[in-house]
């Protein structure tokens, strides 16, 4: 070394390599961290992702309309319309359900209470106390469904309120979708992985809502029809019920029976009820239970125990909202933590992804 250089630099030392279990540490103080942030954000990261499913829903039709030479600006309008059509004909058909559930309970009050008195002398019959017959028997008071019902009503004017980031969130993402489409041409190889990624999480939420969608209609017109042959009132109102329930993954059905089945005990008696649930048990337990949960495993490559398990986690994260959009979130979580690293393929495998495993070398 010359008299006139300056001491060799000195290469920094390496930091020591975390282990195993204090990476794992981490990534679960991480997780709680994140899950908790949700759950405190629940009212305003809720609606961002029912608005992201459907910009993601609506998003194709950004294709076919630019193929017919529309400019960019008029196929981002068109996607942004046909999102807010699906938005407000939901909106319409649980307004529609809500004011009718509403008039029937009021229709209905003598007989709810009359029922009601049935069901307590039936159970002390049984040598059950005056308080647990009161407690079991208390579903059907009028006062209790119209407390229930008006829960419903705050819950959906907090819906409502949150519609309005809703239409905003579709605008903003729907503008911002015909933005990303081009982020391949301009950046080539650098983006196409995290693409390639997005567009299969794309493609299962697609999946996964045209099954949905198909079986919910299925279900819908059949209960419908069976309840309008057994002459339970207003059984549009039961239809669109089974319809929105169908969205909620193993669970939704018995959320459905259970306002027509209540309902037939008051208008027909015992015979009328096991007649509405022996329908739901054919019709929907077969559709909604066994059959709709391998057609959504096989399009969304989830396994059936973590498909029912996401509804239940989701659900306590984001309220009701996430019992709606829990497949969704879930593959979302797939997609950022465990998919692009090939240590994570087993992981991967055991959530119902179709993966194969690498061969040892």
């Amino acid at each position: 070394m010359s008299l006139f250089e300056g001491p060799e630099p000195v290469a920094p030392p390496t930091p020591p390599a975390l282990s195993p279990t204090l990476r794992v540490l981490i990534g679960l103080a991480t997780a709680v961290i994140a899950l908790t942030g949700l759950f405190l954000a629940r009212e305003v990261v809720g609606p961002l992702v029912l608005a992201a499913v459907i910009v993601i829903i609506c998003h194709p039709l950004r294709h076919p309309l630019e193929h017919w030479g529309w400019p960019r600006w008029a196929a981002t309008t068109g996607v942004i319309v046909i999102a807010y059509l699906i938005l407000l004909v939901l909106g319409l058909l649980l307004f529609f359900a809500g004011t009718q559930f509403i008039r029937l309970v009021a229709e209905y009050a003598d007989e709810l209470q009359a029922t009601a008195q049935e069901v307590i002398t039936w159970l002390r019959s049984f040598g059950l106390d005056q308080q647990a017959a009161d407690a079991a028997a208390s579903i059907l008071q009028p006062s209790s469904i119209v407390a229930f019902v008006t829960s419903l009503g705050g819950t959906a004017l907090g819906i409502l309120t949150a519609l309005f980031f809703v239409f905003a969130y579709v605008i903003f993402m729907a503008v911002d979708g015909a933005r990303y489409a081009r982020a391949e041409t301009s950046y080539g190889q650098v983006a196409a992985h995290a693409l390639q990624r997005f567009r299969a999480y794309n493609s299962g939420v697609r999946r996964y809502y045209v099954v949905n969608v198909s079986f919910g209609a299925v279900v819908a017109i059949i209960d419908g029809l069976a309840l309008w042959a057994l002459g339970i009132p207003v059984p549009a109102v039961w239809a669109i019920l089974a319809f929105v329930t169908n969205f909620i993954p193993n669970i939704g059905f018995v959320i459905g029976l259970i306002p027509p089945a209540l309902l037939a005990l008051v208008v027909g008696g015992w015979p009328l009820m096991l007649a509405v649930i022996a329908v739901y048990c054919v019709v929907n337990v077969t559709l909604q239970v066994l059959v709709q949960p391998k057609f959504v495993s096989d399009a969304v490559n989830l396994s059936l125990t973590l498909s029912f398990f996401s509804v239940i986690f989701w659900t306590f994260i984001m309220g009701p909202l996430g019992a709606i959009l829990s497949i969704p979130l879930t593959l979302l979580v797939r997609a950022l933590v465990l998919e692009g690293d090939p240590g994570t393929r087993w992981l991967r495998w055991l959530s119902g992804d179709a993966v194969t495993a690498v061969p040892n070398p």
